[in-house]
């Protein structure tokens, strides 16, 4: 006889186990006055902020150099990218995993247009994420007191049985 076998499909899967509800970014993508410091941190040193957000994310921290020399290399050479792959993996990455809410055609047009708002959108992103508190919950659990309650008891005085030795007066 010949059993069917039903194999679970792992994206199927993969999409149940993710069921919670997705967030907005914390921050809008022109919200850069929001935090003054990532403002001028990406205006002044754009791929230095590139890097330091790929650092902070678990990422290789040279990975946004990808996006300025490969682009470089590549228009050199007559072939033109209009999408950086650094920060439109980096920015799918960090919506996949903090369960923010867009679509890869989204990211892909945010890449290709504001990549420099994008990296300070996702520096505030990850600065909130880093602040954000842990709510601890305790619960009061009752204590029992399973000793016996005590009795008082007079004191016992202590016979020997043999005689006491000369001498020895009690």
């Amino acid at each position: 006889m010949n059993k069917l076998r039903y194999k679970s499909n792992p994206i199927a899967s993969w999409h149940t186990m993710a069921e919670k509800p997705l967030t907005d970014w914390d921050s809008g993508l022109c919200d850069c006055f929001e935090d003054a410091h990532t403002c001028c941190y990406g205006f002044w040193c754009g791929p230095c902020l590139a890097c330091t957000v790929s650092g902070r994310f678990g990422e290789n921290y040279c990975l946004p150099l990808c996006d300025i020399l490969g682009s470089a290399a590549l228009a050199a050479c007559g072939i033109p990218l209009c999408v950086p792959p650094a920060v439109l993996s980096v920015r799918a990455a960090m919506r996949n995993r903090y369960g923010i809410k867009g679509s890869l055609c989204k990211d892909i047009a945010v890449s290709c247009f504001c990549a420099l708002c994008s990296w300070c959108q996702m520096h505030r992103e990850l600065k909130h994420r880093k602040k954000t508190p842990t709510v601890i919950t305790i619960e009061n659990n009752t204590v029992y007191n399973m000793q016996p309650v005590p009795v008082a008891q007079l004191p016992a005085v202590m016979v020997s049985a043999q005689p006491p030795t000369a001498g020895f007066v009690a």
